[in-house]
């Protein structure tokens, strides 16, 4: 509790700017899923055939799963508010339809003769009976749809559109239960409360229904209009994965970009999601820069049958070679400390039988009681590789979620696990990284990633970003990365302080 209390002192700013994405992205979904289905819905009350092929094709969007489809709009229509969207009016869509359909098709046939019996003309018959005996079920797909819209925009976050899902996916990636509750929470709060609101609108009459709803669109599309102007004057899109270390990043390149080029707006994007999503709005132009490392260039986003060399100025260049070639990419000069694979003891483990290098765990390999995550346990490149490499081999494995590994060794559970050199949780429980003597683990250094046409178009960016070549130690990584997730301390903050003490910005 203590931790959500910190948080929301800390990060109100930050919270309130997600609620307000969240609900302008559920409402604007939910306003245009009803604009399309209610219409429709009137359109084929008449024509059921045609209304079941249409309630069978938006069942079937709707089993889409979220993820893919966000997947397959991004080369369409970039990233952002726009894919998220259109993704939520698809799954919208069908229980407002199907709900509207039947209101309207159930209707008591001796209501609908006593309404032809009164002579009244099609549209009044609709507007003044139709409607308004349908208007339960309306209502209710209505609110199935909001409560859908609401759970699915989390999603929103991994394509850079923000919302509440920033804290959720955070949490999780981070081991915070206390912004994963936070995120959580607020979504279900924002689905009781508009639930009650959209109880409320029902018992209005049709009238003050659409004056209501021409007022919502008066104010929210004066927001867009806003909000797009105000991007106008944005020249650069920085963007970084999940997590406190690339936002730390880009807000430092933020800082270097702006220092050495006052005339110059830079907009971040930060927890932007997984690499294939930010890989792809860099190459439509959704996005101008994010931080990448050179294992994940080979491993991921390039074509080559060779392996990773182990040298790390050999593997940086091979990325920036294949980078160019492969995508016309610009892949800028990388920092000097590595993010990649490591093994790691708690220091008092390591005091007790003297162990440094990976290769000092063979000789006390029956005492040893792992804690690993599956990906690492089971993959060729992960223990698999290091048993072989180092002769190794352990009294027992358990596999494990990464987000709770380094609370098992904590607490006594295992004394060994695997994670990322830079990782906090190294210094916040006191753990003690076993140097790879042997150099199994590929290089992983974080460089600047754009195309090769915003290089050409901004050398001084360039210029102002490779000043961090060659610099943040591991040690200074882990610091930074600890007083943002652990202390909870801004990204923005951290960053800057950095930047001033080693002097490379005023």
């Amino acid at each position: 509790m203590q931790s959500i209390i910190h948080i929301l002192q800390t990060q109100s700013g930050g919270i309130l700017s997600a609620l307000g994405q969240h609900i302008s992205i559920s409402l604007i979904s939910l306003f245009i899923a009803a604009i399309i289905a209610i219409p429709l819905a009137i359109i084929l009350m008449t024509h059921k055939r045609i209304a079941e092929v249409i309630l069978q094709i938006t069942s079937i969007l709707q089993t889409i799963p979220s993820l893919a489809l966000l997947g397959i709009l991004i080369p369409l229509v970039g990233i952002g508010t726009v894919p998220s969207i259109i993704a939520l009016v698809v799954y919208a869509v069908m229980p407002i339809f199907q709900n509207t359909y039947s209101g309207l098709t159930t209707i008591d046939p001796t209501l609908e003769e006593a309404a032809e019996a009164f002579g009244l003309s099609r549209t009044k018959k609709l507007i003044k009976f139709q409607l308004p005996l349908a208007m339960p079920m309306i209502i209710s797909g209505i609110r199935i749809a909001m409560v859908m819209i609401i759970g699915t925009a989390t999603l929103a976050a991994l394509i850079g559109a923000g919302g509440l899902g920033t804290y959720i996916l955070l949490g999780i990636e981070t081991n915070n239960n206390a912004l994963l509750l936070i995120g959580a929470v607020l979504s279900a709060i924002l689905t009781l409360i508009f639930s009650a609101l959209i109880k409320a609108i029902s018992k209005l009459s049709l009238r003050k229904m659409g004056i209501l709803l021409a007022t919502l669109v008066v104010l929210f599309g004066g927001y867009a209009g806003y909000r797009q102007v105000e991007k106008s004057h944005v020249s650069i899109t920085i963007a970084g994965k999940l997590g406190g270390e690339p936002e730390i990043l880009i807000n430092m390149y933020k800082d270097l970009i702006e220092n050495d080029n006052p005339n110059m707006k830079v907009s971040l994007k930060s927890n932007f999601g997984a690499t294939s999503f930010i890989y792809k709005a860099l190459q439509t132009g959704s996005i101008d820069i994010y931080p990448e490392f050179t294992g994940t260039v080979l491993q991921t986003l390039v074509k080559t049958n060779q392996p990773v060399d182990q040298n790390p100025e050999k593997t940086y260049q091979s990325a920036k070679k294949l980078l160019k070639e492969q995508a016309n990419m610009a892949y800028l000069k990388p920092m000097q400390y590595q993010n990649g694979y490591d093994l790691a003891v708690t220091k008092s483990f390591a005091k007790k039988y003297n162990l440094k290098t990976i290769s000092d765990l063979v000789k006390v390999e029956d005492k040893i009681h792992a804690g690993f995550d599956p990906d690492f346990y089971q993959q060729p490149a992960g223990f698999q590789g290091i048993k072989k490499t180092y002769n190794l081999e352990v009294a027992s494995v358990k596999t494990m979620e990464s987000s709770i590994r380094y609370k098992a060794i904590a607490n006594g559970k295992v004394n060994l696990v695997d994670g990322y050199t830079t990782d906090p949780e190294i210094q916040e429980y006191n753990l003690q990284m076993l140097k790879d003597d042997k150099h199994y683990f590929p290089p992983y250094q974080g460089a600047p990633l754009m195309t090769e046409k915003f290089a050409n178009e901004y050398p001084e960016v360039v210029k102002s970003l490779n000043k961090l070549a060659g610099k943040i130690s591991t040690t200074d990584m882990q610091k930074m990365n600890y007083l943002v997730t652990v202390k909870h301390e801004k990204a923005s903050k951290v960053a800057h302080e950095y930047l001033v003490s080693h002097k490379l910005i005023k």
